[in-house]
């Protein structure tokens, strides 16, 4: 199966939706104020790699247990949010496009449905606790996830504004680093 492989924060969408969701979710509940001693010391934990990434964003998604339903907030979250979807994306086809995402796949899901991609694989986080179920999809965990679910892909193209991706750019015939709506193509076999 011939496909193309994205990130999505900060590659076809513009910023952080997972930093957005959290400031979005405050907005409409100031209770989770509560969690910030947390996170802070969650936030330096990792910086001292006393903790790794999973734990701190784990810390970060435990403000989920203040929200009263999760799908109802993600939903109103992208009616406000899908301007923030990159052009250069939106005038693409996705029928092939798998969406590689350190990101919640809850939280992705409604807005890669309404673009019609293929597929998607983010991080699999409990939308009612925050407690991940796997490690965190980033860097190699992306790869490991992408072969536990397609055995025969031939990836065309692959997309990332990171270099923590070049696992997943490394399978592409062709990659491209994203920054903003400019698309940088770079050899990394």
């Amino acid at each position: 199966m011939k496909v193309n492989l994205y990130d999505f924060d900060k590659t076809i969408y513009e910023g952080d939706s997972s930093t957005d969701f959290f400031f979005y979710a405050l907005s409409k509940n100031l209770k989770i104020l509560i969690l910030f001693p947390r996170i802070v010391l969650a936030a330096i934990k990792y910086k001292l790699r006393i903790i790794n990434k999973t734990k701190m964003k784990e810390t970060i998604f435990s403000f989920l247990k203040y929200v009263n339903n999760v799908d109802e907030l993600v939903d109103s979250f992208w009616k406000t949010h899908e301007i923030y979807i990159k052009d250069f994306y939106l005038k693409k086809d996705h029928s092939k496009d798998i969406i590689i995402s350190a990101s919640p796949e809850f939280l992705l899901k409604p807005i890669c449905k309404k673009l019609n991609v293929l597929d998607l694989i983010g991080s699999d986080v409990d939308k009612k606790t925050g407690k991940f179920k796997k490690e965190n999809c980033h860097g190699e965990e992306k790869v490991r996830r992408l072969n536990q679910k397609y055995k025969d892909l031939y990836v065309s193209e692959s997309y990332s504004d990171s270099l923590s991706d070049i696992p997943i750019l490394k399978l592409a015939k062709k990659s491209f680093i994203v920054k903003h709506e400019k698309l940088i193509e770079k050899k990394f076999n």
